[in-house]
């Protein structure tokens, strides 16, 4: 009883499989696939592109932005009894 079932089914997948291919394929008009133009109900079907997306590369974040550090400017001053002259710290 089930390969009756599945074979039932799998010929009502491929009737309709054809009919959507079928409809697909059949010449229309050269309008817009999203207006509806003409009398009566019609199957209109958006163009489809069949070609594999462009390969797409993906770059390494850039590294951070580290600042050097800042330097200051030390005014003379007498350290252990010695004077130090004023430089950059």
């Amino acid at each position: 009883m089930t390969s009756s079932v599945t074979r039932k089914i799998a010929a009502t997948c491929v009737v309709l499989g054809l009919a959507t291919v079928g409809v697909a394929a059949a010449p229309k008009a050269a309008n817009a696939w999203c207006c509806h133009y003409g009398w009566g109900v019609g199957f209109y079907v958006p163009p489809v592109v069949v070609a594999p997306p462009p390969p797409v590369y993906y770059a390494p974040p850039a590294p951070a932005y580290y600042a050097p550090p800042a330097r200051v400017w030390v005014p003379g001053h007498w350290e252990h009894g010695y004077w130090v002259p004023a430089h950059w710290g």
